[in-house]
Formats: C-alpha cells, structure tokens, sequence
C-alpha cells in the first residue's frame, strides 16, 4: 500500500499559496496509506525538482516554490528496499529525450528477472519500482510508446505517475485505485489514489465547494495532461493475471500475492481490523487489492464481512472489532 496525489494548474489561477496547502492537505491525507516514506517532485526552471525523505507526510513542509504549475506526490509504505535509504524512496529521476519524475503505487515482482535476464542493468536502487524508470530510459523516449513498452513488460500491481520537465504529467492505471478530478472553473487537475483520501484533503481548503468533474481511468489506460489542460490517451495491454476477470485461484500460485497478504496481515491492525477478518476475506475469495480499499473505507469491509459470515451461518455484531 502506497499512495499517489499531486495536482496540474494550468490556468494559473489559483494563488501559490492555496496550491502549497493542497500539496500538504494531499499528502498528509495520503499517509492512511503509507508513513514509511513521502516525497513530491515539481518542475523548476525547466528542471525536475525531487524532494523526499523518510518520514511520515506530516513531520515534512512540501513548499514548491511560486509559478509550479504541476506537483506529482507520493506516500509510502515501503515493500522492497531499505526506506532509511532515501534513493529508495518515491520520486525516481529519470532521463530519457527529456528529464522526468516516476512515481508508483503497487508491487513489482519480475525486477530481478529482468535484470537477470539483461534487459536493464542493475542499480544500487532496491525498490522494485525503479525498474519502471529502467524501462523509460532503455527506450530513450518519453512517449506514449514508451510507456506501453514499459507498462506492458512490467509484472505486478501497478499505477504510475509521471511528470516530465515540460509539465506534463503522465497517468499509466493499471490495477491499483486512481482518482482523477477537473475543477474546469479555475483550471485546476487534482489526482490521488482513493476518493477517500481525497475529500479528506479537499475539505481542509474549501475546494469541494468549486465545481468538479471526475476523469475516467480504467485499467489499460495511459492518460496525459499537458501544461495547457489538454488530456490525450492511448492504451496498453494489462498482463492477464491483473484483469479484474479472473478468479482469484488463477493467483495462487502467485509469490507476490503471498508477499502482498503478509502485508495485509501485518498492517490491517492499523486500520482498526482484525487480521483473521483479512483471512476470512482471502480464504472466500477477495483479491488483496479489493481488501486493501477496505482498510480504509470500513462500509466496504462490513459489507462484505455480513456476506461472508452469513454464508459461514455465524452471527454478526455490530460492534465487533470497532469495524460494525
């Protein structure tokens, strides 16, 4: 469990002030998800900024400086590599035909592979997500091709954010949550991983009073927004053992399911759920994915408790665990 927020201002009518206390608002919000790790990076002068240490959201000041037209953010829960490390964490630089950031929620699982493989090189980096910024690189451009490349030769459960040294950012969903949304009146874009995170964040500046249209993303899809507000797509093909059509017995097999129920297992108590509750959930097949949504959004988690344990004939309280 990881987090992706960040915003695209590009009517310049919001004050830099309300968008330094959107980064933040964002960020702290985001933390439900990940306190391992945050960072955000921002265009400077035409030059990609990443700033990023590993701390919770709240113990930093996200402060881009007056004229950002876009930040890209991210809050960590950290899975492979050591987050004390702070190349480990989220931002990744990456330098193709033009600089750019990497963002990404997920795990990857097929890094070692490729490297053994020779299909990228290796690298101090530990975090399994560099090698998005791997595959960028070995294609030399940044484009939508580029992309698919990369998106398509990953194995894994992914969504990616990119922002490139000209302000445009990039949205690649695979099977991990995005939220996107367009304040049109005040040319606003601003993106997070859940709804829930979201409002949280909107309701501290007011913003939820302006205007808003949600932006589709489904898995497949790869979404650019450029400086001006122009949202172009293209597509890419998901590996058919992320599609949400599958049976959850197609995964068993799987070594990153069973590393991502170890996390699940490990961290639910965070969230004020039992871990034998995750259990139940898995053993009638709920995907990892699908629980992860249910930390933190508790109506999801006693709906499906209620279904499953009226299958298993047992009673269910309403005050059970502090979830009912």
């Amino acid at each position: 469990m990881c987090s992706l927020f960040g915003w695209l201002d590009y009517q310049g009518i919001v004050p830099d002030r309300m968008k330094r206390k959107l980064t933040q608002a964002l960020a702290n919000a985001a933390e439900e998800r990940g306190t391992d790790a945050a960072g955000i990076s921002y265009i400077n002068d035409g030059k990609v900024v990443i700033f990023k240490r590993p701390k919770p959201a709240h113990k930093l000041h996200f402060n881009p400086p007056e004229g950002t037209m876009a930040v890209m953010g991210h809050t960590r829960l950290a899975t492979q590599g050591d987050r004390k490390q702070n190349y480990n964490n989220h931002p990744f630089a990456g330098h193709a035909d033009k600089e750019f950031a990497f963002a990404h929620n997920g795990v990857l699982w097929n890094d070692r592979d490729l490297r053994k493989d020779g299909v990228i090189p290796n690298t101090y980096i530990d975090t399994d997500s560099y090698i998005g910024v791997q595959l960028i690189e070995k294609q030399g451009k940044l484009d939508f091709d580029c992309l698919q490349y990369m998106a398509e030769t990953v194995e894994g459960n992914f969504t990616f954010t990119v922002l490139d040294q000209y302000n445009s950012l990039y949205i690649i969903k695979g099977s991990n949550p995005m939220y996107l949304l367009h304040f049109e009146t005040i040319g606003l874009y601003v993106y997070a991983s859940t709804e829930t995170i979201m409002k949280k964040a909107l309701k501290q500046l007011g913003l939820q009073k302006f205007e808003s249209k949600r932006v589709n993303t489904e898995e497949g899809d790869i979404l650019r927004i450029d400086r001006n507000g122009k949202i172009t797509r293209s597509q890419y093909e998901p590996k058919i053992y992320r599609s949400k059509y599958m049976s959850w017995y197609d995964y068993e097999d799987s070594s990153y399911y069973s590393m991502h129920e170890e996390i699940l297992l490990a961290y639910c108590g965070c969230y004020g759920v039992d871990s034998s509750d995750v259990e139940l959930l898995l053993e009638y097949g709920y995907t990892c994915d699908e629980i992860e949504d249910m930390l933190t959004d508790h109506s999801l988690l006693r709906e499906a408790l209620r279904d499953v344990k009226y299958m298993c004939g047992e009673e269910v309280y309403e005050s059970y665990c502090g979830v009912f």
